[in-house]
C-alpha cells in the first residue's frame, strides 16, 4: 500500500515575482537591480511581460484551483510597494497585492509571501548591496509596511529567499549581478548581513502579534565527497560550512557554533578575508532563533567535491549544453561530476538522497526546527509542444524520486509540512531567459495562454489522493 501523505498536506507551486509578473513599469512600480541588468545593451532576454501574471493571475489562480494545487509561494516586488525602496508608498502596488492576495484566498490557494526573492531596489544596490549594513534597516521598514498591509489575511512569510544564491550568484559564480567572481570575503559578509536582516524582520513581525507564522527559505545544497579520503571530506565539510551550516547556525542555534566558525575562519584566512559583526547581531539572532516557525527549504541538486589547492574558476551552464560547467574555489574545493549520478541538461545532479540527507539533518542539528517545508524543487526541462499537449514525463519521474525522498523522511519523524513545486507556470529564469522551463502549465509566451502538461494532471492526481501515483495514472 502506498504511503500517504500527512493529513494537511500541501501541494503547491512556486513563483517569484521578478520571474512572473512582467509589468515591470506599470502603476508606479520602480527599478530593482534585476531591471538595469536584463536591459542592457546586447541582453538576450528581459522580464517584460515574463508569464505576464501581473494581469494573469486570476486565470493562473483558477488552474491551481481546477487542479487541486492548494499553495503558492509569491514574492512581493519591493520596489512595486516603495518605488525608491523607501519613502512614499506606491498605493497601487499595495491594492495590487491585496487583489492578489484576496483571490489566493478565494480560489483556496493558500499564500505563502516572500519578502525578498533577489530584487533588491536598484539605488541601494548601486550602494553597496547587501554589503551596506544601512540597507539591514531598510529591509526592515518595507516589511513592516507589509506586515502591516497584509498580515491579517497571509498565514505564511518568508523574509528572504536564498541568502546563498544571493552571495554565491553575484560574488563567487558572477551569473548574478553584480557579477564578480571569487569574492569569497564578500560573500562570508553578505551571508551575515542576510541574517541580521533576517533576524531583525522576525522579530519585528513576532513583536506585531499576527496571526500568521514567519521563517526564512534556503537553499540547501546537499555536499558528498567524491570518495572517502580525508581532504576530500574537508573540502565537503568546508563548501558546506560556507553554504549551510553559516546561515543554519544563525537562523536555529541564535549564533555561529565553534566548528562553523573554524571552518569559516580557515577560507577566510586562506582567502585573505575577514568577519565584520556587532554585538547586537548576537542578541537579534538568539532572539529570532527562539520564535522561527518553519524553515522553507529549496533543493535542487547535489555536489560532489574533490580537494582543491588551485586559484579559483567558474564556467556557468546557462545554455543546457550538458556538461561545460565548472566550479572550484581556491582553498575550498573542487565541484566534479559522480559518474554513478545522472545530471539535467544544465549539469545539475539529480540526486533526491541529497534531500532526504538535507531534511534529516535539520532534524538531527537543529531540533527546534518545528517545520519544514519544501519550498522549491522541480526539474529544468526543455519541454516539446506538440499538438498542443506536452509529455514531460522526465519532470514527473524527477518530483516523484524526490517525494518519496520526502515521504522516507517523514515515515522517521521529520516534519515535512508540504511541497511547492518549482514552479507554477512556466517563468523567466534568472540566467537562462525563457528556453528552460520548469512549470505545470507551458506558457506560449507569444500568446500568454497556459496549457497545462502531463505533469499537470499527474499532480491533481496525487493531490486528491494524498500519496504518489504513476506517471500515466492520472484519471480524475
Amino acid at each position: 500500500m502506498a504511503q500517504k501523505f500527512p493529513d494537511g498536506f500541501i501541494f503547491g507551486g512556486a513563483t517569484a515575482a521578478y520571474q512572473v509578473e512582467g509589468a515591470t513599469r506599470e502603476d508606479g512600480r520602480g527599478p530593482c537591480v534585476w531591471d538595469e541588468y536584463m536591459n542592457r545593451p546586447g541582453a538576450r532576454f528581459n522580464a517584460d511581460p515574463a508569464s505576464d501574471f501581473y494581469h494573469q493571475y486570476k486565470q493562473d489562480l483558477q488552474l491551481a484551483h481546477d487542479f487541486h494545487i492548494n499553495g503558492i509561494r509569491i514574492s512581493l516586488s519591493w520596489t512595486r510597494i516603495l518605488p525608491d525602496g523607501e519613502g512614499k508608498v506606491n498605493q497601487a502596488g499595495i491594492d495590487y497585492y491585496n487583489k492578489l492576495i484576496d483571490e489566493c484566498i478565494r480560489q483556496g490557494v493558500e499564500p505563502f509571501v516572500t519578502l525578498h526573492h533577489f530584487d533588491t531596489p536598484l539605488p541601494f544596490f548601486q550602494n553597496g548591496h547587501w554589503l551596506n549594513r544601512d540597507l539591514i534597516d531598510k529591509f526592515v521598514a518595507y516589511a513592516k509596511i507589509c506586515f502591516e498591509a497584509f498580515g491579517d489575511r497571509v498565514m505564511k512569510w518568508a523574509t528572504f529567499n536564498e541568502p546563498w544564491s544571493i552571495a554565491q550568484n553575484g560574488y563567487l559564480a558572477g551569473n548574478f549581478p553584480p557579477h564578480e567572481t571569487f569574492q569569497i570575503e564578500k560573500a562570508i559578509q553578505i551571508e551575515h548581513n542576510l541574517m541580521v536582516a533576517h533576524a531583525k524582520a522576525l522579530n519585528l513581525y513576532k513583536s506585531m502579534n499576527l496571526p500568521g507564522r514567519i521563517g526564512i527559505v534556503h537553499t540547501l545544497e546537499g555536499k558528498e565527497a567524491i570518495t572517502d579520503t580525508p581532504k576530500n571530506n574537508h573540502a565537503r565539510d568546508l563548501d558546506d560550512a560556507i553554504s549551510n551550516r553559516f546561515m543554519l547556525d544563525a537562523c536555529y542555534l541564535g549564533r555561529y557554533s565553534e566548528t562553523t566558525m573554524g571552518f569559516i575562519n580557515e577560507i577566510l584566512q586562506k582567502n585573505g578575508g575577514s568577519l565584520l559583526t556587532e554585538e547586537q547581531d548576537f542578541v537579534e539572532f538568539a532572539k529570532a532563533a527562539a520564535q522561527i516557525d518553519f524553515l522553507g527549504m529549496n533543493y535542487y541538486s547535489s555536489h560532489f567535491l574533490q580537494a582543491y589547492e588551485g586559484e579559483s574558476q567558474v564556467v556557468n551552464n546557462s545554455t543546457g549544453e550538458k556538461g561545460t560547467s565548472v566550479f572550484c574555489l581556491k582553498s575550498i574545493g573542487a565541484r566534479v561530476s559522480n559518474s554513478a549520478v545522472p545530471t539535467t541538461d544544465w549539469d545539475w545532479p539529480i540526486y533526491p538522497e541529497g534531500m532526504y540527507k538535507q531534511l534529516k539533518r535539520i532534524a538531527r542539528d537543529y531540533p527546534n526546527y518545528k517545520e519544514i517545508f519544501i519550498s522549491e524543487n522541480g526539474m529544468g526541462y526543455k519541454d516539446d509542444f506538440v499538438d498542443g499537449k506536452i509529455d514531460d514525463t522526465p519532470r514527473i519521474e524527477y518530483v516523484t524520486r524526490h517525494l518519496e525522498a520526502v515521504l522516507k523522511a517523514i515515515s522517521e519523524g521529520v516534519h515535512v509540512g508540504g511541497y511547492y513545486i518549482w514552479s507554477l507556470m512556466d517563468v523567466l529564469s534568472w540566467s537562462n531567459g525563457y528556453s528552460k522551463r520548469y512549470g505545470l502549465f507551458y506558457v506560449d509566451y507569444a500568446t500568454q495562454k497556459r496549457y497545462p502538461k502531463k505533469s499537470a494532471y499527474w499532480y491533481k492526481a496525487m493531490s486528491r489522493r494524498g500519496e504518489i501515483v504513476g506517471a500515466d495514472d492520472i484519471a480524475d
